[in-house]
């Protein structure tokens, strides 16, 4: 039983947010889904407890109570049918799965040789053989086979069977018959080497089976491995080496060339460029400077860095993105929940189908009862359900790790079932075909007015927001003017500018809409001016002050390198792209032209987002959604796919169901086709395992496969989905091609 949460140390806690009432469960002792069934259904009995059991990773997710329930009770309910359950291990030391297989393997399959050659050539033979394959099958079954018969009885004695007992059934059935006809000398056949085999065959099986699991989940393990262990720390001015986890935010940290950075933060001193690509799936390194925001583990490739932690431990990005991979690993997309209630009721029914066909043999066949017997022993072996268990998680753990590796992020296995049936798919402009840095590319004052002092009341205007524009403006006016006069009464007016008082002056600065909203309309000669500017793409704000126009402000914000070529992906996925801006017509129109869009959604609001997407949804249409602010978040819920910019806010990401953390609008075309594989690769594993199952008993009821032959296809079939779902790992991006 586990020891109360608040003793165990902190580095023990892994899994473990008591105050938010979640915690990952490592549990032992599953050997087939009907296992991961049964867990999940006793924890999901106990009060305040929401839980899903994943066979393929061998943990639980549980959502609780804690006012009702205590790691304790969680652990007590998973021991009570026969499992156990603790906090997961982690790191370089985590034990191999496949490692208690293998001595157990090399007895079974040592000893398994010459007992078959015995019982399969009579020139083998020698007096006293039989006694010989009992005394060398005997360790076999009890030791080598131990893992099935213990968990068999444990089982029992809930009253439930699983594929263990279905093993341990088809072993010591084979062995007891054997030795019956041997010390009785009644003159039938021995099945010693069917003991012996089906017992190696099927830890072959498991053997390869853990080590494939394993593998399944190395790109998620290497993503938590790569953080930097040591930091440099400034302390009174002197580098101070301390443990990654004694970083607090507000800490001063050098970075030298081929060091990682430390933890998530800003540059405030030195130069660099700065590998991302363990993080972003992007080989290219980017350039920072002071300003410039740097992830934790990333490697700074040049220069010195002076970085101050903005964020540690389990905020960082790193944590966020392997945190929301292995939320989406634990759940259980809608084909599994299928796969999962039939393994729940088909070893009963196997065992049903066994004894019928013992009884059908021995009754109404002509072959004797050792072959009634064998049979039965095949039926038994055969129809073990592991497949089915395996099919959706192994894959799940492949594609969501594959993902991860090219900077993807997907929340769900339902998003997966999303991309499937996606037909539009709407773009933000600003940060997701743009750069999202909007520079001022011109000043147009009106008659009598001075640029210094458009630029000047803009600038003071639009420096309390946070908009894009807004910044844009009061930056470049903070570079040619320097200290901006201060602003009071600021108000921010949302999709449309903002207000305030400046120099004793009401300043209103935004769009021609908004100042004709004020009474104030724009003379001919600017109105002229504004149309062929926004024809050229630029996003144009006119600037008023106490109902007099005093200008114009032209931004430019420069499309990113690829978002041509990620539209044309789109749409040779079959989705129709469209263009979904706050800016007006004549800009949005030039930039869908320049980047091979045709219906454009432009002048909408930023809670006119959502309205629109629920728009085309009622027309028919199934609506993915990309962007990346907080105006967007509203639109990425409300579409049936959202897609966010990894680049962009908290509150837009938290909305989304995947996550592109490279910013480049390639990986929204990647992201679809991974999500649509992995969908391929799942339906095509529970295809196989469900097929598997319909033909090979038929078969072993008909006595057409033997008990060897049944336990090889057994473990085959296990191996052979694990294996298809392990092909996910060589998915390439569009980006390494274009």
């Amino acid at each position: 039983m586990a020891v109360a949460a608040e003793k165990r140390p902190a580095a023990q806690r892994k899994g473990l947010d008591e105050a938010k009432g979640h915690v990952d469960l490592a549990i032992s002792g599953m050997t087939c889904a009907s296992c991961a069934v049964r867990v999940e259904k006793r924890l999901n009995k106990l009060e305040g407890v929401a839980a899903t059991v994943n066979f393929a990773s061998e943990q639980a997710a549980v959502s609780f109570d804690p006012g009702l329930i205590s790691l304790d009770d969680l652990v007590g309910a998973v021991a009570s049918i026969g499992y156990e359950a603790a906090l997961p291990k982690a790191g370089p030391g985590e034990e191999d799965p496949a490692r208690p297989y293998l001595l157990r393997l090399l007895l079974a399959a040592g000893v398994s040789v010459p007992v078959a050659v015995w019982a399969w050539s009579a020139a083998t033979r020698f007096g006293g053989w039989e006694w010989a394959s009992f005394a060398l099958a005997t360790p076999v079954v009890a030791y080598a086979g131990w893992p099935f018969h213990r968990a068999a009885a444990l089982n029992a004695r809930h009253g439930v069977a699983t594929m263990d007992t279905l093993i341990s059934l088809g072993t010591l059935a084979a062995w007891v018959w054997s030795v019956v006809v041997l010390v009785s000398g009644m003159g039938q056949g021995v099945y010693f080497d069917t003991a012996t085999l089906i017992t190696a065959l099927i830890l072959l099986g498991r053997y390869l089976e853990a080590r494939a699991k394993r593998r399944s989940g190395e790109a998620v393990r290497a993503l938590l491995e790569l953080g930097a262990k040591e930091a440099h720390v400034l302390r009174d001015g002197a580098e101070v080496l301390v443990p990654v986890e004694a970083l607090r935010a507000g800490d001063l940290f050098v970075v030298r060339p081929g060091e990682k950075v430390a933890t998530d933060g800003v540059v405030t001193e030195g130069t660099s460029a700065v590998d991302q690509s363990m993080l972003t799936g992007e080989p290219v390194p980017v350039e920072v400077g002071p300003g410039d925001e740097v992830a934790g583990a990333t490697v700074n490739t040049s220069g010195r860095l002076v970085v101050r932690a903005t964020k540690v431990g389990s905020e960082t990005a790193l944590a966020q993105v392997a945190r929301l991979v292995a939320q989406a690993q634990a759940g259980k997309a809608q084909v599994q929940r299928l796969a999962d209630r039939v393994s729940g009721v088909f070893v009963p029914v196997v065992i049903g189908l066994s004894l019928l066909t013992l009884a059908g043999w021995l009754l109404f066949g002509a072959a004797g009862t050792a072959a009634a017997f064998s049979t039965a022993v095949a039926v038994v072996v055969i129809a073990c359900p592991c497949a089915l268990g395996l099919a959706t998680p192994t894959a799940l753990m492949v594609g969501t790790g594959r993902g991860a590796q090219l900077g993807i992020v997907i929340k769900g296995p339902e998003v997966l079932e999303q991309t499937r049936r996606v037909t539009t798919v709407l773009l933000d402009k600003t940060g997701t075909l743009t750069e999202g840095r909007m520079q001022v590319a011109d000043l147009v004052p009106a008659v009598g007015v001075a640029k210094e002092e458009l630029l000047r009341l803009a600038s003071a205007a639009e420096d309390a927001s946070e908009h894009p524009i807004a910044r844009a403006i009061a930056e470049h006016g903070r570079k040619r003017l320097g200290a901006l006069p201060s602003a009071t009464g600021f108000s921010n007016r949302a999709g449309l500018g903002v207000g305030a008082k400046v120099e004793g002056k009401d300043v209103v600065v935004g769009r021609p809409s908004l100042l004709a909203g004020e009474g104030v309309v724009l003379p001919l000669d600017l109105a002229t001016e504004a149309g062929r500017l926004e024809e050229k793409g630029n996003t144009v704000v006119a600037v008023a002050a106490d109902g007099t126009v005093l200008g114009l402000v032209a931004l430019a914000d420069q499309l990113k390198p690829s978002s041509r070529v990620a539209v044309s992906k789109l749409r040779a996925l079959g989705l129709t792209p469209v263009l979904l801006t706050g800016d007006n017509e004549r800009t949005a129109l030039a930039v869908a032209a320049d980047v091979g869009i045709d219906r454009v959604l432009s002048g909408v609001l930023p809670e006119g987002k959502a309205a629109e997407v629920r728009r085309l949804q009622e027309a028919g249409e199934v609506v993915a959604m990309v962007g990346d602010g907080v105006n967007d978040a509203p639109a990425l819920a409300q579409a049936d796919l959202g897609l966010s910019i990894g680049t962009g806010t908290d509150v837009a990401i938290e909305a989304s169901d995947l996550t592109l953390v490279s910013g480049d609008l390639r990986a929204a075309a990647d992201a679809i086709r991974l999500a649509r594989r992995t969908l391929g690769t799942i339906k095509g594993n529970l295809f196989w395992a469900f097929a598997y199952n319909v033909a090979a008993i038929p078969l072993a009821i008909a006595g057409i496969v033997n008990p060897i032959i049944a336990a090889a296809a057994m473990a085959g079939s296990s191996v052979f989905v694990v294996t298809n779902s392990l092909r996910l790992r060589r998915f390439r991006p569009i980006r390494e091609a274009s």
